[in-house]
């Protein structure tokens, strides 16, 4: 259902609104170069800082712009399970076809109240749900137990794992079955990642290198893991220089290098990249042969 590279676009601003023609061609361009699906409204979208009507608004643009050749996953979660729950509806009804869930950030639920809140979710969805695990923002970790409990339920079809802990891999494929989906939640992890039995990566990078991230994706699909090995070594400094600041400050100032125009507007509490951020872009894109 869900493999390669997905990126996790990030939002175009301009005076202060979303660049809707920008984020339109954006998305044109992620298709043609190979990506395997879209993920709007993620983290990298800023999606904090979007009104409901830009959040649904962008995910529609999305869904018209993708017309059916890759799917849309659009990012959903929030800490509260009943605006969740309206977050994937609205989702449904402008034609997305999954949802991305954060586990809730903030409140730091028990593991009873995370199987809660994922079959919620998942009782009212029509939509498959890609559960997205990352404790270094959310803080509550969803165990493998858990995992493997909501994972059940027949609305649950994957995992966005960026716990950087690659013996989950093995724990979930074990506990989930063969079946589930795993996919990386992070760049510089997804060689071993898939080595362990992850199919795809949701990927930051694939927004500025689209085209090198699917062709590393397919490498290690087709079993061809030394070109795969070259494409991580080509890759791997900017999957680093990409979050030298906050991101995706860095990701937008390497999008206006390789696609030169590209706004580099965040919304606060997020402001542009450092100078230093701004060097290492520059280094990473140049080893990749991006600039």
């Amino acid at each position: 259902m869900f493999f390669g590279s997905i990126p996790a676009l990030v939002t175009p601003f301009s005076g202060g609104r979303v660049a809707e023609d920008t984020f339109a061609e954006f998305v044109e361009w992620q298709i043609t170069e190979g990506s395997n699906g879209l993920v709007p409204c993620g983290t990298t979208g800023e999606v904090a800082t979007l009104t409901a009507d830009e959040h649904r608004e962008l995910i529609a643009q999305t869904v018209q712009i993708a017309k059916g050749r890759v799917p849309v996953i659009a990012g959903c979660g929030t800490y509260s399970t009943a605006a969740s729950i309206e977050r994937v509806r609205a989702a449904a009804d402008v034609g997305a076809d999954a949802v991305l869930v954060v586990v809730p950030y903030y409140n730091k639920p028990s593991q009873a109240g995370l199987a809660a809140h994922f079959g919620a979710i998942a009782d009212t969805s029509s939509l498959p749900i890609v559960v997205y695990n990352v404790p270094s923002r959310t803080v509550a970790d969803i165990s493998v137990e858990t995992l493997a409990e909501i994972a059940r339920h027949p609305k649950i079809a994957a995992v966005k794992d960026a716990t950087g802990n690659l013996g989950r891999v093995s724990a979930q494929r074990l506990a989930c079955g063969e079946e589930f989906i795993q996919l990386s939640g992070n760049d510089d992890l997804a060689l071993g990642f898939n080595a362990m039995g992850g199919v795809g990566c949701i990927s930051v990078t694939a927004n500025v290198a689209p085209r090198l991230c699917s062709d590393f994706q397919k490498a290690m699909t087709d079993g061809r893991w030394d070109e795969a090995r070259k494409l991580q070594d080509r890759l791997f400094p900017l999957h680093a220089a990409l979050f030298t600041d906050a991101s995706p400050a860095p990701t937008k100032y390497a999008l206006s290098r390789v696609r030169p125009g590209f706004p580099q507007q965040l919304r606060l509490p997020l402001v542009e990249a450092s100078d230093a951020s701004k060097r290492a872009v520059d280094a990473a894109l140049g080893h990749a042969g991006l600039i």
